[in-house]
């Protein structure tokens, strides 16, 4: 079967013959992949500034964005059945007895980094026909969600960040207050951000570089978002216009950008970090300000990446939410879906739309 394959000590990334997998465990569910979401993960891994291949291989199939339809199961298997519609978790456990996360079925929070991630590290990923998978790792999706839950691994990045969010606010002795999150980035993770705070009652603004004049500002003000432009307004204004920044999403991975916005964080605040930085990007900080205002404002800086389950089910339920409110700014955010054999542009090429998606089927 056709697959993507990427060999880093070859730096080479190209269409590769990858045998068909059987299911060899009782609990094994055999998957026919229908869409692999392209990220900025891919392109850094095409890059070959990270990405490492299983055990015994030169080369592993690329793609964690994932949705396919269940073909066959193991006899052991009792929660899915043929024709559901899947989305796989990306991070499996270490292998390490000590690693208390692992051992309770939390590899997103591994304490030892000696997780494996589909089609990132040490595991073949989903850019293929067909793949096979353990039952716990599956997520079903309703059929209606069937054109948009490629969306579903992206969104989930979000919704780990907000059921840490709830946790760490549940420490403030009050309700009421309206809550005020900025929104950094207006990709895909950022917009799936935009609409997840808004769905949890936030008054959300985005912050990016396009003019105001763009689709993805378009989305943003579809979804009931306050998109501003950073070349239009400096943070400092925009902060004031805001009042208390309650929570600041950050999804661009650029560290200047995000640190320039960290001392406008509000009294109580959350700082919430999803972009990985490139390389060269090491920015000057006042230390001392950051110090201070993380101290005397009671805030809190937090990381999210490769989320559980939990975030999984999140987010199926957020975009059934979404689906039915805002069912074209949804589809807007796939502006293309391409066969597999136009993988290279995707790749290597310039980078375009919002989210591209490779089609198998």
């Amino acid at each position: 079967m056709k697959a993507v394959g990427v060999f880093p000590a070859k730096r080479e990334v190209k269409l590769v013959e990858h045998g068909e997998p059987r299911i060899a465990t009782p609990d094994g569910v055999k998957i026919r992949m229908l869409a692999v979401g392209v990220c900025g993960t891919d392109r850094e891994i095409c890059a070959f500034e990270y990405g490492t291949p299983p055990a015994g291989s030169d080369f592993f199939v690329l793609g964690h964005e994932s949705l396919g339809e269940v073909v066959e199961v193991g006899p052991a298997v009792a929660r899915l059945k043929t024709g559901d519609l899947v989305i796989a978790t990306v991070r499996r456990p270490c292998p390490h007895a000590s690693c208390a996360a692992c051992r309770a079925g939390r590899p997103d929070f591994c304490f030892t980094g000696n997780y494996h991630e589909h089609g990132i590290k040490e595991m073949h990923g989903f850019m293929t026909e067909f793949v096979v998978d353990g039952e716990q790792y599956l997520n079903v999706a309703p059929p209606e969600l069937r054109h948009v839950a490629i969306l579903v691994e992206p969104l989930t990045i979000a919704e780990k960040a907000l059921l840490e969010v709830r946790n760490i606010q549940d420490r403030l002795p009050w309700d009421g207050h309206k809550h005020n999150a900025l929104v950094l980035g207006a990709g895909p993770v950022g917009l799936l951000g935009a609409m997840a705070l808004i769905q949890a009652g936030f008054d959300t603004y985005v912050y990016s570089g396009e003019p105001s004049s763009n689709p993805k500002a378009a989305i943003a003000g579809a979804i009931g978002a306050k998109y501003i432009c950073t070349h239009e307004k400096p943070i400092a204004n925009l902060a004031a216009e805001i009042g208390n920044v309650d929570l600041v999403y950050e999804a661009t991975g650029a560290s200047q950008f995000a640190f320039e916005v960290l001392p406008f964080l509000g009294a109580n605040g959350i700082f919430v970090f999803t972009g990985v930085p490139g390389k060269d990007q090491d920015v000057d900080l006042d230390t001392g300000l950051i110090m201070k205002n993380l101290v005397l404002k009671n805030q809190v800086v937090l990381g999210t990446v490769n989320a559980g389950s939990d975030a999984f089910q999140a987010a199926i339920r957020d975009l059934q939410a979404f689906h039915s409110r805002w069912p074209a700014a949804l589809r807007a955010l796939i502006t293309g879906r391409y066969p597999i054999e136009g993988f290279h542009d995707l790749l290597f090429g310039p980078s375009h739309g919002i989210k591209n998606v490779i089609a198998l089927a």
